[in-house]
């Protein structure tokens, strides 16, 4: 038998010949494809920077549109350079080499628009067609969409250049908010507080006058402390007034009428009988004010509007119990007409972890959760632990005070009012 040799040795020169012939077909694929592998990579790459330089320059227009918002109470028309050297010192701040191609008046009242192009250096996309490596990047910020109440001290040591001196930096804010001749999306309140709030008639169901923490209708001295009235001497009692609440101007709703607001901060003058300082009912009614449930309906449920309390007191919570100068020295006094004393409460006070305080604490937690901010301004001298409270009060980012102000001096007021106009400034339209 014939063995068949066709795969032995004298064959193994033509495998190697197809090896060869393959491994020369593999390099000419390679050589044909290490240009385009390095296309694509280039490519990508362009693609990368172009998107990160595409983010960072929209940030940096961002930042330089907020800046320039900041400056419109100070350059509110936009024609002093004010305006213009923010926004370009803040976008080259950002991106070197990005070019402010305008700075506008916005559509929105009270705005600006900053529109700003950087070019990009690229490997390969122009080698490829691609038009242009210039990227381009706008935004607007400005006052828009803003619902702002003002709980302002009206107690008696507000009175003269205190009050005086908030009501013309409110006016100023007020005019900053709703210019002359245009309609801007906002609404104005007031909410004027001693040792309790008055509320008009028919809002609450109830009728004009002012009101408990209870939310009841206060009367003045509760039937329950009337013995101890009548047992005071008449001296003592004639010390203590009826009315302690016609004189505290009346809550005024959210508005657009920059007329009814104006009017409305006009008329505080902190004269009258007073009845104390409860901050807490100031910040309630507040929120009252703000939001679009009953009592008060004018508050827009829209997501969009930024809601804001601007509290200002010139001390404590003051309910004759805290000592100094302010301290009642027989009881019943004028302070048992307040918000707590009037519908029966002689146990909640104002000493330094009083639950007056508490409530301040708690009313303001009830605030900021429904997202209304918060920024108080504490006028004159205090102690520390009040000045604690005022900070906690104040919805300041974590690690700041942003939303606290100290003004020493009643002279200080109108300057806080333009700072925190500006911080209402702080905010993206598009």
């Amino acid at each position: 038998m014939t063995t068949n040799r066709m795969c032995s040795a004298p064959a193994q020169p033509c495998r190697s010949r197809r090896r060869a012939g393959r491994e020369g077909s593999t390099s000419i694929l390679f050589a044909v494809l290490i240009p385009v592998l390095l296309g694509v990579v280039g490519l990508a790459l362009d693609m990368g920077n172009i998107f990160l330089a595409q983010n960072k320059l929209q940030a940096a227009v961002d930042a330089g549109a907020l800046a320039g918002s900041l400056q419109l109470p100070y350059d509110p028309n936009m024609t002093k350079g004010i305006v213009d050297d923010a926004v370009r010192t803040m976008v080259d701040k950002n991106f070197d080499g990005a070019v402010v191609d305008a700075i506008d008046p916005g559509q929105q009242i009270r705005s600006v628009c900053v529109h700003a192009t950087a070019e990009v250096p690229t490997l390969l996309m122009n080698l490829f067609g691609f038009a242009s490596n210039t990227l381009r990047a706008n935004a607007c910020a400005g006052f828009n969409n803003l619902e702002v109440v003002f709980v302002i001290d009206n107690s008696g040591s507000m009175k003269g250049s205190p009050i005086n001196n908030t009501k013309e930096a409110a006016v100023d804010l007020v005019d900053l908010l709703f210019p002359e001749g245009a309609h801007p999306s906002m609404k104005v309140g007031l909410v004027p507080f001693r040792g309790k709030v008055h509320i008009k008639a028919g809002v609450d169901g109830q009728p004009d006058g002012c009101r408990n923490a209870d939310g009841s209708v206060n009367n003045g001295i509760h039937p329950d402390f009337m013995s101890m009235y009548w047992a005071l001497p008449s001296s003592y009692r004639r010390q203590i007034p009826e009315d302690t609440c016609s004189s505290i101007p009346p809550v005024q709703e959210l508005t657009d009428d920059k007329n009814i607001i104006v009017n409305a901060i006009n008329r505080q003058d902190a004269n009258g009988e007073a009845s104390g300082t409860v901050i807490s009912e100031g910040i309630k009614w507040g929120r009252e004010v703000l939001t679009p449930e009953p009592p008060y309906t004018q508050g827009s449920s829209n997501k969009k509007f930024r809601k804001i309390i601007i509290l200002l007191t010139d001390g404590d919570t003051e309910d004759g119990k805290c000592g100094g100068s302010y301290r009642a020295t027989y009881d019943p006094n004028t302070y048992w007409t307040n918000a707590y004393y009037g519908m029966g409460d002689d146990k909640s006070h104002c000493e330094n972890g009083g639950a007056l305080n508490q409530a301040m604490l708690d009313e303001a937690q009830l605030a900021k959760n429904l997202g209304i901010e918060i920024f108080s301004i504490r006028f004159g001298s205090s102690d520390n632990t009040d000045v604690s409270l005022m900070k906690q009060v104040a919805s300041s980012k974590p690690g700041t005070d942003d939303h606290y102000y100290d003004a020493p001096s009643a002279y200080d007021i109108p300057d806080i009012f333009k700072q925190i106009g500006k911080q209402l400034g702080w905010r993206l339209l598009n």
